[in-house]
């Protein structure tokens, strides 16, 4: 008997379906993840029920997923469990399924797409329900397809990029004939849609330690040529600068396996959006506008991922010479900083210094044998984390754009200088020169520098 503690409002749930007379058993990545000892807070049941009897078992349901056997069903905090019917697939073609009901829980574990996945779990007696050994796989650190692995991919092609996620997140190996179904399966994978791609690569930041891992068997397998080709060919260290920007640390925020919910969404937004941001950091802000486009990105992120890409082309050198000279918060040293934080923007300034600081580390670092990750020189985390402050500093205390300075439009128009272009350059012109020296920013001594001839 094993006891993997499912929460008590699931094992009610399941007790409830039992006493109606149908099976009801625990199944997918929470008991997995329970056999790895890791936290996971969705744990969906599988029943014999038909959605119609789970809906006359229980006062308030949802109906989430009829069609394919799949009701919400309300705890008494009100909070959604997903009950599925014992289903196996009849037709497919690569992205949806038709299903049929009314079969055994081992023909519902047979239509999964590996065998760490195909458990089930009996909260009432503690039966672990194993038919494809997904136990051993377990231990061994494995993933496997659950019977042939090109049928498998055939049948969803979301699971050859499943199968890369799986391995990276709990450092497995993937089977060998399951990777090879993985490549066989590239070619085709442009017939996903592109929120099911974006949705894998969100949850790849999100759940996985080291996503450069991900990344190279997605390089290696053949789909990121076919999914996100423009950076298909981006170097190593942009992929190995990945694992030195921090992901969401809890279940809750690294999303299930399914749709992102919406909690894990407001939780990992931002550690995941900056990892997307570092895979076209510094390439040509076009090619990542379209690329972005093209995975139906919301219109703020994508504008932020392509601003980012844009910064690092006009400010990165400027930036990374600022750090090298170790001068940040003095005289010339600081100028230079206002200068580049003015191209960068006050808002960006600290996710810019986070990617270029990821990229310095990763440009340094070395394998690290003892933890499996990277090792990188003494002290400069501590010299990054201390340019990263004084950038920040600099952004929202020195004027760096233009409502930072102490006169407007307005008020130079009242002065004489006349409206239209030749403002934009003057007001640029006092930008510039405040940068240099913000002790230039009153009103009396911006005046006196716009009336000098150009």
């Amino acid at each position: 008997m094993t006891a993997l503690n499912p929460p008590r409002e699931v094992a009610r749930i399941a007790e409830m379906l039992r006493h109606a007379g149908h099976e009801a058993w625990c199944v997918g990545g929470a008991v997995r993840d329970a056999l790895l000892g890791h936290e996971h807070l969705d744990w969906d049941i599988a029943t014999s029920a038909l959605p119609q009897e789970v809906v006359q078992v229980f006062r308030r349901t949802v109906p989430v997923g009829i069609a394919h056997g799949t009701v919400g069903v309300l705890d008494g905090r009100g909070v959604m469990h997903e009950v599925t019917t014992f289903r196996k697939d009849v037709r497919t073609d690569g992205r949806h399924a038709v299903v049929e009901f009314g079969v055994s829980l081992d023909e519902d574990l047979a239509r999964r797409d590996f065998t760490i996945n195909a458990i089930a779990y009996d909260p009432a007696t503690g039966e672990l329900r194993d038919p494809f050994d997904g136990q051993t796989d377990i231990r061994r650190g494995i993933v496997r397809a659950v019977g042939n692995p090109a049928d498998r991919m055939r049948e969803d092609r979301l699971r050859a990029l499943r199968a890369i996620r799986f391995a990276a997140r709990f450092t497995f190996h993937i089977e060998p004939a399951t990777w090879a179904a993985v490549r066989e399966c590239a070619p085709f994978l442009d017939r996903l849609s592109a929120e099911r791609v974006r949705q894998e690569i969100e949850k790849t930041m999100q759940q996985v330690e080291l996503p450069s891992v991900a990344m190279e068997w997605w390089r290696e397998s053949g789909a990121l040529a076919a999914l996100v080709p423009a950076i298909a060919g981006a170097p190593e260290e942009r992929f190995r600068a990945l694992d030195f920007l921090p992901r969401a640390r809890s279940v809750a925020a690294a999303g299930r396996d399914g749709a992102p919910a919406a909690s894990a969404a407001r939780d990992s937004k931002g550690p995941a959006l900056a990892r997307i941001a570092m895979l076209f950091f510094g390439d040509e802000p076009a090619s990542v506008e379209k690329a972005v486009r093209a995975l139906k990105f919301s219109n703020s992120d994508a504008a932020w991922i392509v601003a980012l890409a844009r910064a690092r082309q006009e400010a990165g050198v400027a930036a990374e010479r600022s750090f090298d000279s170790g001068e940040w918060d003095r005289g010339a040293g600081r100028a230079a900083i206002r200068r580049w934080v003015a191209a960068v923007g006050r808002t960006r300034v600290d996710a810019f210094c986070a990617l270029l600081s990821a990229e310095r580390l990763a440009r340094d670092a070395r394998p690290d044998g003892v933890t499996g990750g990277w090792g990188t020189p003494s002290g400069l985390r501590d010299r990054l984390a201390a340019f990263r402050r004084a950038a920040t500093d600099v952004a929202f205390n020195d004027p760096v754009e233009l409502a930072d300075l102490a006169l407007d439009g307005k008020d130079l128009a009242h002065a004489g200088i006349s409206e239209g272009p030749a403002m934009g350059r003057v007001l640029r012109r006092l930008l510039d020169r405040v940068i240099e020296d913000p002790a230039r920013n009153t009103p009396q001594e911006l005046l006196r520098i716009a009336r000098e001839p150009e």
